[in-house]
């Protein structure tokens, strides 16, 4: 089968990994960035061409672009990559609102092309484990699942808390959940730049009973990524903080009920073994499979839009 190239687009803070990745799955064509240096300096170090979108859309020998560009961009790279017929993975947040998203979605249906997002916890081993168990019934029934992400900058200025760090946290949980919530609140606070939440507070509540709490911030000070899942049979942790062998803890503690209170019984933590992968690469060995393949993307356009239709909620509070 052909090999599929691809184009990166943006070498920045996150490209840069892209472009790596891609690289070193034997996919990577080109690299683009509108600051010159920057794109020559990623592409000898990939020994590939540094281009503009315009020479890349028209090459025939790339199949799918890969936007790592800023979110606000988000909507109008993809567009021009999708009227140029060529598959396209857009960084998360897909676009800053779902009425864009959805302009996205259609605009790729009608051009019969892929569009995947990057909402990279999918593809974390880890997780993929964790989200297994619950499928299984390991776990039991969900009752309730709460995520942290936080730590000291980066600070943005084109997007908040939100739709910086939130979109894998409320992917994950409503991977978990497996429905969309019927209640959405949440709200934000701005203390470095006016009008950017520097930290999120989101809540959810589902059909099925259950609730979720998002935390994220990079106001924080020290750095933490956890997911807490609480069933009725169990709970598991996701902690990608900690050494590999412990990111995923599996606690089967029970409640007593048969006294006149009810009284907890601890047991042992269990750290379920799960192979080492970089995420990354899984994603983008993802997109390339997909191209391939014409299957549909595990994080795709809808996925991503069942997100946006979370965090176009929260607000920071009005003064």
């Amino acid at each position: 089968m052909k090999t599929v190239k691809i184009a990166v687009v943006g070498c920045g803070h996150w490209g840069k990994n892209l472009a790596r990745n891609f690289a070193e799955l034997g996919a990577l064509k080109v690299v683009i960035d509108p600051n010159p240096q920057t794109a020559q300096t990623h592409a000898k170090m990939h020994g590939v061409e540094a281009v503009d979108m315009a020479t890349a859309l028209a090459d025939p020998e790339i199949s799918g672009l890969v936007i790592a560009a800023p979110a606000e961009l988000h909507k109008d790279l993809a567009l021009q990559v999708i009227a140029a017929g060529k598959h396209v993975y857009v960084e998360k947040p897909l676009a800053l609102s779902v009425a864009d998203g959805e302009i996205m979605r259609d605009a790729a249906n009608k051009a019969g092309v892929l569009l995947m997002v990057g909402h990279l916890l999918q593809y974390h081993p880890v997780f993929a484990a964790l989200r297994e168990m619950v499928k299984a019934g390991d776990l039991g029934k969900l009752r309730y699942a709460y995520s942290h992400r936080l730590s000291m900058g980066k600070f943005r200025l084109e997007e908040d808390a939100f739709w910086s760090l939130a979109p894998h946290d409320v992917s994950m949980i409503l991977a978990l959940f497996g429905e969309a919530p019927t209640k959405v609140s949440g709200a934000g606070l701005d203390f470095i730049t006016p009008g950017i939440a520097d930290e999120a507070r989101l809540d959810m509540s589902f059909s099925s009973g259950g609730r979720a709490h998002i935390f994220a911030s990079w106001l924080h000070p020290f750095k933490e990524q956890k997911l807490v899942v609480v069933g009725e049979k169990a709970m598991a942790v996701f902690d990608d903080t900690v050494a590999w062998e412990n990111k995923l803890a599996l606690y089967k503690h029970k409640v007593d009920m048969s006294g006149p209170v009810p009284v907890p019984v601890k047991a042992d933590v269990e750290y379920i073994g799960v192979p080492n992968g970089e995420p990354l690469k899984s994603e983008c060995q993802h997109f390339l499979d997909c191209i391939k393949s014409g299957q549909t993307p595990l994080t795709d356009a809808e996925e991503a839009l069942r997100v946006l239709r979370v965090l176009e909620v929260p607000q920071l509070p009005s003064t």
